[in-house]
């Protein structure tokens, strides 16, 4: 019979071996499939990441900013003073943090996570969100994906925003909840669409269902979603939350776009 010693120093010598094999073949990945930067595609030393020339084009959104809507200032204004935007309309949820500001770079990483068949890609998103949304982690929320359509998913495999969640989640230590909101109305893109016409095209289209009202009910909740561009899809599912329940609930996205800087989209 091995004695607890033996049984440690066995268990110990697995999992050395095991992530070695995970090393090697991720080593041997790397030799058929070099890491490129999830922009340009030129040659990185490691994978999911950006070459410092792509990095450098990243503008990172930090304070100062509006405390509500997350909005960039130029220089700050002290306290808790609100933009412009936040002030003439204020939105139905707490506060929204971003990554970083919609731009060129920024834009390709969206759209082939997005578009491209390329999930992979949220880990980079998603690792730059944690540090983004750190105020919103507190008080344990339950992470919650901007959801898809059904016929929209299938279609691309996989929703976005619901890998960005999974990977925040795993970075951050918070439960995810996919099945918490539901898109129940097949929209339009939002894409090309002005202010009025996107908060027109996703009037209604969300709602908790039944089942999910008692997890829902007095919990805090962070949205996570790819781009916030108007803001009319995170107040939609907001709303829908906070009808059915919800104590709060705040939004992470990885980009934001900022007018005046940039593309807008």
């Amino acid at each position: 019979m091995q004695s607890a010693d033996g049984l440690v120093k066995s268990e110990g010598w697995r999992r050395r071996l095991a992530v070695g094999a995970r090393l090697l073949g991720h080593g041997l990945l790397d030799l058929v499939y070099p890491p490129v930067c999830l922009n340009c595609d030129a040659p990185t030393a490691t994978p999911d990441t950006l070459c410092p020339l792509c990095f450098a084009q990243l503008r990172p959104i930090t304070a100062p900013l509006c405390p509500r809507l997350g909005l960039p200032f130029a220089v700050s204004l002290g306290g808790e003073s609100l933009s412009a935007e936040a002030l003439a309309d204020p939105p139905p949820f707490g506060r929204a943090r971003a990554a970083v500001i919609y731009n060129d770079v920024a834009g390709t990483i969206v759209s082939r996570l997005k578009y491209g068949d390329r999930p992979e890609l949220a880990r980079f998103c998603a690792r730059l969100m944690a540090g983004a949304g750190h105020e919103l982690w507190a008080d344990q929320p339950v992470l919650v994906p901007v959801p898809l359509h059904r016929a929209r998913q299938r279609a691309r495999r996989y929703n976005q925003s619901g890998e960005l969640a999974v990977l925040l989640g795993q970075f951050t230590g918070l439960a995810v909840d996919a099945r918490l909101v539901q898109r129940i109305r097949k929209t339009r893109q939002q894409v090309g669409l002005s202010g009025d016409g996107r908060q027109r095209n996703v009037a209604g289209a969300f709602a908790v269902p039944p089942e999910a009202m008692i997890r829902l009910a007095g919990r805090r909740v962070v949205l996570v979603d790819d781009v916030y561009t108007t803001g009319a899809t995170t107040k939609a599912v907001t709303r829908a939350l906070l009808k059915s329940g919800a104590a709060v609930v705040d939004v992470v996205t990885f980009a934001r776009v900022v007018i005046g800087a940039d593309l807008p989209i």
